[in-house]
């Protein structure tokens, strides 16, 4: 069983998807609604720097693996335009990430408001998008 499919997969974009993703993530917890997030989230604080800088590279790290993966599916679709990509984007992240989302409410006791008021799973719906 090959676990890599044999699908070419354009690298430039997955590093390109993986920048924006972290910007959107800057923009989105940070002037947009980071207050509202930390509020929700019980945080008083941002952590200390060097564990934000190692929070970030792990986080970029994620990124790419979702927009690889992401790739790979739109591949395997035959979704070679953005008509075509955009539902699988948004049935992947229905399937994938609203689901963990909803886990995490559910059995994790995190606030229902934090996963589901637009504040992190359309955040996660806009990366992939």
């Amino acid at each position: 069983m090959n676990l890599l499919p044999a699908v070419t997969i354009n690298y430039t974009a997955v590093l390109a998807a993986g920048v924006v993703s972290m910007v959107i993530g800057y923009l989105w917890y940070g002037p947009l609604f980071g207050k509202t997030w930390m509020k929700l989230s019980g945080m008083k604080e941002m952590g200390k720097k060097d564990m934000m800088m190692q929070s970030y590279v792990i986080t970029f790290v994620g990124a790419l693996v979702t927009a690889y993966v992401l790739s790979v599916f739109l591949r395997l679709t035959g979704s070679t335009t953005l008509s075509a990509a955009l539902p699988v984007a948004v049935w992947a992240w229905l399937g994938f990430q609203a689901t963990q989302l909803l886990g995490s409410v559910l059995w994790e006791g995190k606030s229902w408001n934090l996963k589901t008021s637009g504040v992190n799973s359309l955040y996660y719906f806009l990366g992939f998008i």
